[in-house]
């Protein structure tokens, strides 16, 4: 095959701040900007924020999934977004996984695992 996911893409109204946001969660910086469109280099795949005038509506139908450092704890870090400004939204569990809903500033859905 010769696709590969190199990044996901929000739309968001303030893609600057979105974009710090999302840099300081993920430890990582950001690697362009080009106003309407930033992007943070997180690995493996980037993340970028592009600027749209609709407001989000409704629940993601696309969301990303985060798993946590072996080590970690997936409580400390929920509590680590959630001082950073994420709110919980659910959490969930099956045999053999957990994991946490949250959603950034801007609303938009994403897990911890």
């Amino acid at each position: 095959m010769s696709l590969a996911a190199v990044m996901i893409t929000v739309d968001c109204a303030e893609p600057r701040e979105l974009a710090q946001w999302w840099a300081t969660a993920l430890g990582a910086e950001i690697a362009e900007d080009h106003g309407d469109f930033v992007i943070v280099g997180a690995k493996p795949v980037a993340l970028g924020f592009q600027r749209v005038a609709e407001q989000r509506q409704g629940k993601n139908r696309v969301h990303v999934d985060f798993g946590v450092a072996p080590g970690a704890g997936l409580a400390a870090e929920v509590e680590r977004l959630v001082a950073l400004g994420a709110r919980v939204v659910g959490e969930h569990s099956v045999p053999g996984l957990s994991w946490v809903v949250l959603q950034d500033p801007a609303g938009n859905e994403f897990c911890v695992h």
